[in-house]
């Protein structure tokens, strides 16, 4: 049974991206504790890059994001799940990894993580953005890999998703962790 952490960095209600999180939540509470944090309603500041956080191992901003990299550090498998925006990650997904920057100096548990986004363009390169972020933020992670990842396109309105076949991939990637 492996600890995993889903974030689900869509502000908007009803979103595509925060039911493709559910969707693999569903998959990986089979055999798994799984916690699904929304940073909708999180107090979220931005990182003001002073690095005090390599030496006292926390953030000296006092906002929500402790208590999340709290979790993140305890996790074994780390999933974010976004909507794509200007071919990138959300600007509150990549404020969250800005804030999580504790971890390299405390360490973590984590060696996997999952990609699941969405977006209203249905472009095959519509992804790159977001997993080239990804990939960037892992690639300074010592022993952490990209271990899936779900792209659904074509989804503009809240709920679009419903009854994309894509909802069953990311079930499935869910129960395979």
């Amino acid at each position: 049974m492996k600890k995993v952490l889903i974030i689900s960095t869509s502000l908007r209600n009803n979103s595509n991206s925060e039911i493709l999180a559910k969707r693999f939540m569903d998959g990986a509470t089979i055999n798994n504790e799984v916690e699904l944090i929304s940073l909708k309603q999180k107090k979220i500041n931005f990182c003001i890059g002073c690095l005090s956080c390599s030496n006292t191992h926390t953030c000296v901003i006092k906002d929500d994001t402790n208590e999340i990299v709290d979790k993140m550090e305890a996790a074994d498998v780390i999933v974010w799940a976004s909507p794509v925006y200007y071919y990138g990650m959300s600007g509150v997904m990549k404020t969250m990894i800005d804030r999580a920057n504790p971890l390299y100096s405390r360490g973590y548990n984590f060696k996997e993580v999952y990609l699941l986004a969405t977006a209203t363009e249905d472009e095959a390169y519509t992804f790159d953005g977001i997993k080239k972020g990804i990939e960037c933020w892992i690639d300074c992670l010592e022993g952490v890999t990209l271990k899936g990842m779900v792209f659904v396109g074509g989804v503009e309105k809240p709920k679009d998703i419903l009854d994309n076949k894509k909802l069953e991939d990311a079930y499935l990637m869910g129960k395979n962790i």
